[in-house]
């Protein structure tokens, strides 16, 4: 099993912790991973870019000269593509880019960048983090005594609105619910900064 150090607020070291090897130690699939970002990343999309085709252009609508005898080439409409201000031909319309995954290649990609991340010595384990007030100043505080990464990812048991309205200005910082943790996040941080309890609900989902 992978062991891991618990620190304080203050950098401080606490104890040691195990982490389970089903999901903080297994072998990282890299195309599991990689489809999950693609996945992450396509859902981002909006899909709301759209051309007009030529029969969407306003006008056109009579013949600009008669087929044969005028010597040019022979044009049915002012707003063919090959006219200025005419219709894109195939050009984008509407779409959805977003497509779904199996669950057992999402969860295996969600337990590879745990791994992956344990491996490369880029999580801490914080043992807790509780703000009387929202004080960015206290979270900033926190992440220079643990020596974190220029991007950051706080991951936090439950929802906890002064955390994260004191952690949302600071640039490179993200927080995260063990609900909605995803592949992308934990690949795209520097550091995963855990809260010991969100560690035990990492591993109650996805051992």
């Amino acid at each position: 099993m992978p062991n891991v150090s618990v620190f304080d607020v203050t950098g401080a070291k606490v104890s040691d912790m195990e982490l389970s090897s089903e999901v903080f130690g297994i072998e990282p699939n890299v195309p599991a991973m990689h489809l999950c970002v693609v996945n992450y990343l396509a859902n981002q999309r909006q899909g709301t870019q759209s051309t007009l085709t030529r029969g969407e252009v306003r006008g056109g609508g009579r013949k600009p000269w008669r087929q044969k005898g005028s010597g040019r080439a022979r044009q049915g409409s002012t707003r063919s593509p090959q006219w200025t201000h005419g219709g894109v031909a195939h050009g984008p319309k509407p779409r959805e880019y977003g497509f779904s995954i199996n669950k057992k290649v999402r969860r295996l990609a969600m337990k590879s960048a745990l791994s992956s991340k344990v491996a490369d010595d880029e999580i801490i384990v914080l043992d807790a983090l509780e703000l009387e007030a929202i004080k960015t100043k206290e979270v900033q505080k926190v992440l220079t005594a643990l020596e974190t990464g220029k991007k950051t990812l706080i991951v936090l048991p439950e929802k906890n609105d002064v955390i994260y309205r004191s952690a949302r200005n600071i640039a490179g910082v993200k927080v995260s619910l063990v609900g909605t943790l995803n592949v992308y996040d934990l690949l795209n941080c520097d550091t995963m900064l855990v809260l010991r309890d969100a560690v035990g609900k990492i591993e109650e989902v996805y051992a």
